[in-house]
């Protein structure tokens, strides 16, 4: 049996076995050829979905500011290692980067938060060999970083993380409390309602938002700077949902660029551990 003869035609005579020698031969070599490749084929295919995997939960990150989801931060960037990460960002078409601040202990110590948001580029940002460049992040999704802070190839640093949702937090947060109380996140739910019920203690009945909002607006850095700034963070999200309204609240006391009130805000809505305390920080 050489050559291809075995595979014409003329061999596939109704008198000849298909039990024959030969073709039991090609017969397991092509069985086995395919089973190589399906193997080579699902290892590639493995090793793709490991590095789509490695792409969605490991972040570049930058320490900058602590941020709150919803808000605007607006910067002019000279940093080479910064311009050069926003380079990257837009030349994949990901215009996203994890963003830090930092924490004051009692001490007087600075340390880095391992709690903090995923900014987007929400403008184009336009590239100046002098002057670098001017960033509109838009702060979106938070994180913690659940793995080890390494050096990226390109030289920035990144992390892999989690991303955290409110929902999800507080139905945890419920099902494992520690001493079963079931009213954790119903008292959450009662504090974040007084944020904006009309409270006598105020003129005109006003809410505690409302009353913030009024202040503010006589100490604002700039005409319209709060009516931008709600704008910005769009609804007030509802009280059955206090984790959510605790970030609004936040960035509303606490806003970018600082109106120099409220400054630990941000730091520790991040790294607040129930919903509980989130509000009761906002």
């Amino acid at each position: 049996c050489t050559g291809v003869s075995a595979f014409s035609p003329s061999s596939f005579s109704p008198n000849k076995s298909l039990n024959s020698p030969c073709l039991n031969n090609v017969n397991a070599s092509t069985q086995l050829q395919m089973a190589e490749d399906d193997f080579d084929f699902m290892a590639s295919l493995n090793s793709r979905m490991a590095e789509v995997q490695d792409r969605d939960t490991k972040c570049p990150l930058v320490v900058l500011d602590a941020m709150l989801p919803r808000q605007l931060m607006k910067i002019q960037v000279k940093n080479p290692l910064l311009v050069e990460l926003v380079r990257s960002q837009m030349e994949k078409e990901d215009p996203h980067f994890g963003m830090l601040g930092m924490a004051i202990l009692n001490t007087g110590e600075k340390i880095n938060l391992t709690t903090g948001v995923e900014v987007e580029i929400v403008e184009r940002p336009l590239f100046d060999e002098k002057d670098g460049i001017m960033l509109a992040l838009k702060a979106r999704k938070r994180f913690r970083i659940t793995g080890e802070v390494a050096n990226a190839e390109q030289g920035w640093t990144e992390a892999r993380v989690e991303y955290l949702d409110s929902s999800q937090e507080e139905e945890d947060e419920m099902e494992e409390s520690i001493d079963g109380d079931r009213m954790v996140i119903a008292r959450a739910m009662m504090k974040a309602k007084e944020l904006t019920a009309p409270n006598a203690t105020m003129e005109n009945n006003a809410s505690l938002i409302e009353r913030w909002v009024q202040l503010a607006k006589e100490v604002e850095r700039q005409p319209g700077q709060i009516d931008d700034l709600l704008l910005e963070l769009g609804e007030v999200p509802p009280a059955d949902q206090p984790t959510e309204r605790a970030m609004w609240v936040g960035a509303l006391i606490n806003p970018l660029p600082a109106m120099g009130v409220a400054m630990e805000v941000r730091p520790a809505l991040l790294t607040a551990t129930s919903a509980e305390k989130r509000v009761d920080i906002a």
